[in-house]
């Protein structure tokens, strides 16, 4: 049919009576409306009421070209509405243009009609609020119900709540009857109100979106429909798309469902993914776990891991344990192998409180108070002699009552290490199941994953010495800040490894510590012997607190950093330690100290909820002193972290605003923040009234509880709200706070922070522009992200030092484990930063942060990276927490070390059924070069100036030689032969290098034989990387990193099976062979021993014949004992090395000028 050229006479048969001409011009009108729709447009009141008229017969084909023509006027809304009264003219397969339109327009008005009847905030906010009340109730009593009700904060909760929060959604508008809501709904030109819909369309909206559905499952396309159903909140629709994949992959048969195993797993982890990395909502996220945990269950073999990850977040510790005892009733190889490794991912992303309670719900076993409770570890206050036994004899009379109350009496907090067993708990009922439930316990403690990343950083160290002495050369010893900058490298880049070798080969330099410096440099054994559980209070005997009765007391720093180091050692873990840690802290009046055991209390009991503890840290806060104030409030929020613990932050706050102590409100703003990590509406009270605060220091905790309650959620609001006070806050530190805070909210993000943060990072001020240095660092830890780079490589030469300070943290954090392979920019990095430690011109605080950088980035000898997520993608609390609280160095040096509980050994190490680990091989299919460990850098030392030999040149000799042959034959000596004259060459009888004809000649001969098809020559290093094979075996226990273990495979036909993908860390593998011998791994970290160490005195300190284990790798740790202990004597006519000056930031009318 020929197109039309003009609707004129097609338009005026629409005014005509007979019904079959307007019929018939609709028709052509529909055929050719992309060429015509504007003459149409003029008469489209007409058209609208021949649809109008019920009499018409082909009204639906009215509403078609309406519809075709409000599209072509960009007016989908109307479109839409036309579009769905068009009845079967209205076809979505067709796939055009307008179709894909309309089609997208119902999709997100279904959206927006779903989210306005499935609301999901009152259940949250009601689950919240009874929480508050109840424990509201229980701490002021019922005169306070009210206010409990209302707010979760009293101190700033009014009579009547705002009506809307600063960062959750408009849960009070979104979901009244007269609003629209969820998704884009009421946004001008999004999509129209549901609620102005008619019945008809709604009902013709549903069918189209069914449809869409359907086509979806026929093609498989599960994915599209989980993502709708998620955006609508619709739980019915998300049920039905799990449901038909499962089904569809029974109806394919047998082979067919095995192969397709492997697609709904796929659709399960694509589930999770969004619910933990786009869903920003925490009622509907626990919805979505809690709607996955009922359908994993129902399914007859379950995915158990994926199960794990949802248990975790919505603290269900009954279905952990009941999932765990059934996978150990079972009793075969398999069933056991995923009971480890479960118990393996809940200690990963558990918190103590929740493994406790697992773990009192398992079943009881005889071995259950001595793998809790080492011999003689409960009953230890310190390392003591006969005569402290002696003058303590007395206070542990009086206390051993109220001490065994206590044991018996302990809640699930888990305060004390004692494991009170309950008479009604199941006994196991075999020898079998004894040991699985034993071995369950043992992982679920940690003691197995620590003991594995402790012997895989220390087999696998590839620190280079060299580096740390450069910087240890560069920077002068008596200057606290330098000193403490060596120590903190050399505590990063041994971090975990148990290497401390470098105190015990450096005693001059650590006998120059002095004060505070002595503190951090005790409290770094703590970050080298992370993790040595069997050796760590062992090791630290000489520095600690040996009671208040012995006369031979050391140094009040050295023993306050030893507190500070065991709890360090003991992170997250501090089962064993936590007694001893609380009674040196409650005996002792030194503020230093209670400052080093406060902060131990704090790392140890990370997460356990213990109100005894914090009753303790709250009695000394009261005391009012400045010196240990600010570490007890941080501790405070350590040890009830993430709980939002109503009376803790009433105590805080009242405290904060009667203090008048600056460093004691720094630390309560601290514990605040850390009391509501991961809390995220729940914190949203406190966080508006904190910013509302006249203190900059709240309004600075007000900022951090941003960061920590809405860390890695990618929250809108939140990303919002920090950048507006980072514009407009009056005070640097809230404006520098607030910058900083993105990286932790987008860290799952990471390529949206450069972008985000690239015009604050050249503001004006300079706090903003080290926040915005620090919040790239975060977000982009480990990432080696080129556009991270770009920005920060500029800042390196800023004006103003602590930028530059910032840039080079900042960039370490970013290029830890990265090689030239996977980014050619980390060697002169590298370079960059070795440069600037031994420039004498350069400022003593960006020498710092260069002398910390070079530790990061061979963090843990090189085997460690930085990660605020858990392999299994979930959020990573010691890491996050660590970071946090190491950012806080701006004002307390010492809290550098906490960034150590970012370290995240980056390894697979395969463990059998009997937790041991064999000796097999597995397949990377990369090059060797691609994830390989960057060179170690040749550091030159300082020589002095030798006198460079001259040069010959082959052009010089050639003239030589012409000038003896014109002499010959003036001479008439042509007729004799004279040796050919030799360039004169230094001495070795090597070619001289500067010769360059002689290798102009190589370069030409290498490429003659290299197109003959000859062996290149030996130095042709880039000729021998192409051709490189891909692919190459790693034995167990080997360093793998996070971008390489989708490269890592298994044998198909291996002996050892791993039970589930590997994700990095400790893998169970099924022996498939369990009756063949199996060789297994030797340990060396429990094997190494030390030789004795001179100290300062002159005097030997070594282990004593036989000692064993125990004094094992503490070589360097008593080496420095006879050091760090000794007192600090003023002495008034010392020498001492003049300050580094102060920094001057530009005023605007100079930065301007």
């Amino acid at each position: 049919m020929v197109a039309l050229t003009s609707a004129a006479g097609l338009v005026g048969f629409l005014s005509e009576p007979d019904s079959t001409l307007q019929a018939f011009a609709l028709e052509r009108l529909n055929d050719d409306i992309d060429s015509v729709w504007t003459e149409v447009s003029g008469s489209i009141g007409q058209i609208e009421a021949l649809y109008e008229d019920s009499s018409f017969s082909h009204r639906e084909l009215a509403a078609l070209v309406v519809s075709k023509v409000y599209y072509q006027l960009q007016e989908y809304n109307l479109s839409m509405e036309f579009a769905l009264n068009a009845g079967k003219h209205f076809n979505i397969d067709q796939g055009g243009e307008y179709e894909q339109t309309i089609l997208t327009k119902c999709i997100d008005t279904y959206i927006a009609l779903c989210a306005l009847h499935n609301p999901t905030s009152p259940m949250s906010k009601d689950r919240r609020q009874s929480n508050d009340f109840d424990y509201k109730q229980t701490a002021d009593g019922p005169a306070n119900a009210t206010a409990s009700m209302s707010s979760p904060i009293t101190p700033f909760s009014q009579s009547a709540l705002p009506s809307k929060s600063l960062l959750s959604r408009d849960e009070d508008n979104s979901w009244e009857p007269s609003a629209p809501g969820g998704g884009n709904a009421g946004v001008p030109g999004a999509h129209p109100h549901p609620l102005t819909l008619t019945s008809h369309v709604k009902k013709s909206l549903q069918n189209v979106v069914r449809s869409l559905f359907e086509s979806c499952y026929k093609e498989g396309a599960y994915r599209q429909v989980v993502g709708i159903a998620v955006e609508a909140r619709n739980m019915d629709i998300l049920r039905e798309a799990i449901l038909r994949a499962s089904q569809d992959e029974k109806s394919k048969g047998k082979k067919a469902a095995v192969a397709g195993a492997g697609q709904m797993e796929d659709l399960m982890d694509y589930v999770l993914d969004i619910c933990m990395n786009v869903v920003q909502e925490r009622g509907l996220r626990n919805e979505i776990l809690q709607l996955i945990l009922d359908l994993l269950n129902d399914i007859p073999s379950p995915d158990y891991f994926a199960i794990a990850r949802c248990v975790v977040y919505l603290d269900q510790h009954t279905m952990a344990s009941d999932m765990l005892k059934k996978l150990i009733q079972k009793g075969d190889g398999r069933s056991l192998s995923i009971a480890y490794q479960l118990s393996f991912d809940l200690y990963e992303n558990g918190t103590q409180e929740f493994l406790q309670k697992v773990m009192e719900e398992l079943p009881e076993t005889e071995d259950t108070e001595k793998t809790v409770l080492p011999p003689n570890m409960g009953q230890t206050r310190a390392p003591a002699t006969d005569s402290d036994a002696t003058a303590n004899e007395e206070d542990n009379d009086n206390s051993a009552e109220s001490e065994q109350l206590l044991s018996e009496l302990q809640d699930n907090a888990g305060s004390t290490s004692t494991v009170v067993a309950s008479r009604t708990k199941p006994q196991p009922q075999s020898e079998d199941e004894k040991k699985a439930v034993t071995s369950v316990k043992t992982i679920m403690r940690g003691t197995k994953s620590i003991e594995l990343n402790l012997e895989f950083l220390f087999r696998s160290s590839k620190s280079d010495k060299a580096i740390l002495n450069k910087i240890r050369d560069s920077l002068e010893a008596r200057n606290s800040i330098f000193h403490t900058s060596v120590t903190f490298a050399n505590a990063f880049m041994y971090a975990g490894t148990t290497i401390d070798t470098f105190f015990r080969d450096n005693l001059e330099w650590l006998g120059k510590a002095v004060n505070w410096s002595k503190f951090t440099a005790t409290a770094a054994l703590g970050v080298i012997h992370r993790g040595n559980l069997g050796q760590g209070q062992k090791l630290l005997e000489p520095y600690l607190p040996k009671g208040p009765h012995d006369s031979s007391t050391g140094s009040s720093y050295s023993q306050g950093g030893s507190l500070y180091a065991l709890g360090l050692i003991y992170t997250n873990h501090g089962t064993h330690v936590l007694d001893y840690l609380r009674r040196s802290f409650k005996s002792t009046s030194e503020e230093v100290v209670q400052h080093g055991g406060a902060l131990g209390i704090g790392v140890a009991g990370m997460a356990t909820g213990n109100e005894d503890i914090y009753d303790e840290l709250k009695n000394v806060l009261y005391s009012d002193s400045a010196i240990n104030g600010e570490a007890v409030g941080l501790s405070m929020g350590l040890v009830m972290l993430g709980t939002g613990n109503v009376k803790a932050l009433e105590d805080m706050i009242q405290y904060a605003h009667d203090t008048q102590h600056e460093k004691i409100v720094r630390g309560l703003a601290m514990g605040m923040a850390l009391i509501m990590y991961a809390r995220q509406e729940a914190a949203d009270e406190l966080i508006n009234g904190l910013l509302d605060d006249a203190d900059p220091a709240l309004r600075y905790g007000g900022i951090l509880t941003v960061a920590l309650a809405y860390c890695g959620s990618g929250s809108n609001k939140a990303v919002r709200k920090l950048l507006h006070v980072a514009v407009s806050d009056v005070s640097d530190d809230v404006r520098r706070i607030a910058v900083m805070s993105l990286g932790f909210v987008l860290f799952r993000k990471p390529g949206s922070v450069p972008r985000m943060v690239e015009l604050l990072s050249e503001s004006y001020n300079p706090h903003v522009r080290y926040g915005a240095t620090m919040a790239l660092g975060i977000a982009c830890a480990g990432t080696g992200l080129d556009e991270a780079i770009d920005l920060l490589e500029p800042m390196m030469k800023d004006s103003v030092d602590f930028v530059r300070q910032g840039a080079l943290i900042s960039l370490a954090m970013i290029m830890v484990q990265q090689n030239e392979a996977m980014n050619p920019k980390v060697t002169q990095i590298r370079k960059q930063l070795q440069k600037m430690v031994g420039d004498r011109h350069e400022d003593a605080m960006a020498k710092f942060g260069c002398a910390i950088a070079l530790g990061i980035i061979d963090a843990g000898g090189r085997n460690c990276t930085i990660g605020l997520q858990t392999q299994t993608g979930n959020l990573n609390m010691e890491a996050i927490v660590g970071m946090a609280v190491f950012t806080q160095y701006w004002y307390w040096f010492p809290f550098t070390h906490f960034l150590s509980l970012s370290f995240t050994p980056t390894h697979i190490t395969g463990v059998d059924g009997d937790l041991e680990i064999p000796s097999f091989k597995f397949h990377s299919n990369t090059r060797p070069s691609m994830f390989d460990y960057p060179p170690e850098q040749e550091v030159k030392t300082e020589e002095a100036p030798e006198k460079v030999k001259t040069a010959v040149l082959s052009t010089t000799a050639q003239a030589k030689r012409r000038q003896a042959a014109k002499a010959r034959r003036e001479r008439g000596e042509s007729m004799e032969v004279d040796p050919t004259p030799t360039t004169p060459k230094p001495d070795g009888a090597d070619v001289d290098k500067m010769d360059e004809d002689t290798n102009v000649v190589e370069t030409g001969k290498e490429g003659e034989e290299k197109a003959d098809g000859e062996t290149s020559a030996p130095g042709s290093t880039k000729k021998k990387a192409e051709k490189e094979k891909v692919g190459y075996e790693l034995e167990n226990m080997s360093r793998v990193l996070p971008g390489q273990i989708r490269y890592v495979s298994f044998p198909g036909e291996g002996r050892y099976q791993p039970v589930k993908k590997p994700t990095g860390g400790p893998i169970l593998l099924f022996d498939t062979q369990p009756d063949e011998p199996k060789s297994l791994l030797e340990l060396k970290a429990k094997k190494k021993t030390a030789p004795p160490a001179p100290t300062a005195n002159g005097n030997t300190v070594g282990p004593a014949p036989g000692a064993g284990n125990a004094d094992q790798g503490a070589a360097g740790a008593r080496a420095a004992a006879g050091v760090l202990t000794t007192v600090d004597e003023d002495d008034e006519g010392g020498e001492e090395a003049p300050c580094p000056e102060a920094f001057d930031v530009e005023d605007d009318e100079e930065m301007e000028g």
